[in-house]
């Protein structure tokens, strides 16, 4: 009994550093912690009523996902990313899954794995039967389309290259349902993701005929409708309808 009552203690810090963590991220994203501006690690605990061991750690936790840079003093601030930045993480994360889709092609992708990629597709399938889709249709695109993408990472069967991709993924706007939501607010909504799933399917197809620079290249241009998520949200700032667009600083025009 005393062993379980020591471990309490550490399951509750762990639970409240996790908790602190969603909720700055939170607010961040939604501009009540604007770019720029001091985090203070006092100030947080008395807003969030929660002990400043969790908050530290909170606060860590968010600097490695890059939403937080530390300041040379002590402290932290809220990151901002150009234009530019953004892209290039969209870009290094195509590149790895690319690579990685190649590799489960030419390695041979696990029969549960492939089984389990079938039925995420399927509920994809379900929500494209709709004629409208409502936020509800749009949670589940999120969710079947995240299992997708984790299920591409594990065929590859590489720990090197599932650690790199995980560090791509956490930066902000990087993930492959980072712009999803753009696409959500548009008029071409259900079309658009009509496109990206004729491409999972492409993808799904060349890694189970062992065709290894057809998968690469078919997830290459899938991580461009990212790309153009990017541009569409950057020209709809103003709008704010991604949380977190106010992040991301327009690249200044190249000079001729």
């Amino acid at each position: 009994m005393q062993d379980v009552a020591l471990s309490n203690p550490a399951d509750a810090g762990a639970s409240q550093a996790v908790r602190a963590q969603l909720r700055l991220r939170e607010m961040i994203l939604a501009g009540e912690l604007p770019p720029g501006e001091r985090v203070g690690e006092v100030a947080i605990v008395e807003k969030l009523g929660i002990s400043r061991t969790p908050i530290r750690t909170a606060l860590v936790r968010l600097e490695q996902e890059g939403l937080l840079q530390a300041l040379p003093h002590g402290g932290f601030a809220v990151r901002s990313f150009s234009e530019r930045e953004v892209s290039d993480a969209i870009e290094l994360r195509g590149t790895l899954e690319g690579l990685m889709a190649r590799l489960a092609a030419e390695r041979g992708a696990a029969s549960a794995l492939l089984a389990q990629a079938d039925e995420s597709l399927a509920d994809i399938d379900a929500v494209l039967a709709r004629p409208r889709l409502d936020d509800a249709d749009f949670l589940r695109y999120v969710e079947a389309n995240r299992r997708f993408h984790r299920l591409l990472g594990q065929m590859a069967d590489s720990s090197v290259l599932q650690r790199e991709l995980d560090r791509v993924v956490q930066m902000p706007f990087a993930s492959p349902s980072g712009f999803v939501v753009v696409q959500a607010n548009s008029p071409q909504a259900r079309d658009m993701f009509i496109v990206a799933q004729d491409h999972h399917r492409a993808i799904l197809e060349a890694i189970r005929h062992r065709e290894g620079a057809r998968a690469e290249a078919l997830v290459r241009e899938h991580a461009r409708i990212a790309q153009r998520n990017l541009r569409e949200a950057m020209r709809d700032r103003e709008g704010q309808r991604l949380p977190g667009v106010g992040l991301i600083r327009p690249d200044a025009p190249r000079a001729a």
